[in-house]
């Protein structure tokens, strides 16, 4: 049968890994999609580089709109990257009758809406397994594998930057700013590593997972963030002596009045297999209704990694390229004109337990004060810890039950007016994730 042609665009670290793989595996790819998939034109800056993964016989450009523009193209893949030349040219390709494939999470979380609306339009797909955790096929689970279920909640160790940095200060015990620029070394992290570490990237890929999950629009807008920056080693040693570990969780949950959609530092129990998923690597809990808990791991980036993910979505559009439009699985896995109009919880509305370490004058009568206020506030204690730490202080670290999150502030700021405390309390979220 007659080949598929691609268009790639951004032949760097994934781009080159999609050339690579295309080409080795290309006969065992055209067994599973029925047809050869083959680039046949690729966009880059750098030339020279692109030809080095494209090989001979790959036309090549360094305006991508070439690629989009091309009539023998019929998908494109975007690894460019960013929202601004990547969201014209998903667009201009859409607009074209092309089918596209992005592994740019911060374009679907951000402009998905638009996008998705402008493909069902056009009768095209634009296919995005790429975007979330890399090779790990999440985004068909999500859609397909688990359609027959309603989604309870979606949790995640999304971003493997933060991942290697918590797993490091665990094993180490060493301050955040020493791992941080061990793993700037490897190679882990970026010079500036702001949007990995205070979560946004983590905050995009869950958008996406949670509109999927819930049949919402993607509101990364209203996503809460809070990163790793600010953690301090003293907490990742008491989380251990309760029989936690910290990991900066991404959490999506359906609640009656809305969803919950958050990212931040957040004890796991250490006997969850979630919990135990350290370095770079990156895993996604799903709670179905009728299936219970799934746990999808694996490579989170990477270029075959993540170019497994772009190959899969070009099988699938291979697949379905001649198929009747309104019989496709939908960009968000809910058919347009049946998505929820659920609204994302704001963060004082939230409801789960937490950790809270504070220091304290050794006297007798504290512990009486502090229990009360919570109380006050109908918030309950799990277990508590106390440490001696000199000079007549003491720490206290709590954990909760099941709580309201402006209950817990509004309880934290009662205790810091209190004579006996000394500074800010420390407050970090805590999640079961009971299957």
């Amino acid at each position: 049968m007659k080949a598929i042609n691609v268009g790639l665009c951004g032949v760097g670290t994934v781009g080159g890994g999609t050339a690579t793989v295309l080409k080795r595996n290309g006969e065992e790819i055209a067994r599973r999609a029925g047809r050869p998939i083959v680039v046949t034109m690729a966009a880059n800056r750098d030339l020279a580089r692109a030809r080095e993964f494209v090989g001979e016989g790959v036309a090549l450009t360094d305006n991508a709109m070439d690629v989009v523009n091309n009539p023998d193209i019929d998908i494109v893949v975007e690894l460019i990257g960013g929202t601004t030349i990547a969201k014209d040219l998903v667009l201009a390709a859409i607009e074209n009758g092309k089918h596209v494939v992005t592994a740019n999470k911060k374009l679907i979380a951000e402009y998905g809406n638009e996008i998705f609306a402008k493909a069902q339009a056009k009768g095209v797909i634009v296919a995005f397994e790429a975007a979330v955790a890399g090779g790990i096929p999440v985004i068909k689970a999500l859609r397909e594998g688990l359609t027959a279920n309603k989604i309870e909640w979606v949790a995640g160790i999304i971003n493997g930057t933060s991942n290697f940095i918590l797993t490091e200060m665990r094993d180490k015990g060493s301050a955040f700013a020493d791992v941080l620029a061990e793993a700037q070394r490897l190679g882990y992290a970026e010079a500036d590593p702001t949007f990995d570490i205070e979560g946004h990237d983590a905050a995009h890929k869950l958008t996406i997972m949670s509109a999927i999950a819930f049949g919402i629009p993607v509101q990364f807008d209203k996503a809460y963030l809070e990163g790793i920056s600010k953690l301090e080693a003293a907490d990742i040693k008491y989380a251990a002596e309760l029989g936690y570990r910290i990991k900066l969780l991404g959490m999506t949950r359906r609640r009656a009045n809305g969803i919950e959609l958050r990212v931040s530092p957040t004890l796991i129990p250490a006997g969850r297999l979630i919990a135990n998923v350290d370095g770079v690597m990156n895993a996604v809990l799903v709670k179905g209704d009728a299936v219970g808990a799934t746990m999808y791991y694996g490579p989170g980036a990477g270029a075959e990694p993540t170019a497994s993910s772009v190959i899969a979505d070009l099988v699938d559009i291979t697949r379905l390229h001649t198929a009747d439009p309104e019989h496709r699985v939908p960009h968000l896995a809910f058919q347009p004109t049946a998505m929820a109009n659920l609204p994302i919880l704001p963060i004082d509305e939230v409801e789960t337990c937490y950790y809270l370490r504070l220091s304290v004058k050794d006297q007798p009568g504290v512990l009486a004060e502090i229990t009360s206020i919570l109380a006050d506030g109908q918030i309950s204690i799990d277990s508590m810890l106390q440490k001696p730490a000199g000079d007549k202080t003491a720490e206290v670290v709590i954990v909760t039950h099941t709580a309201i999150e402006k209950n817990v502030n509004a309880a934290i700021a009662k205790i810091e007016l209190l004579p006996s405390t000394n500074g800010k309390v420390v407050k970090l979220r805590l999640e079961h994730l009971n299957g």
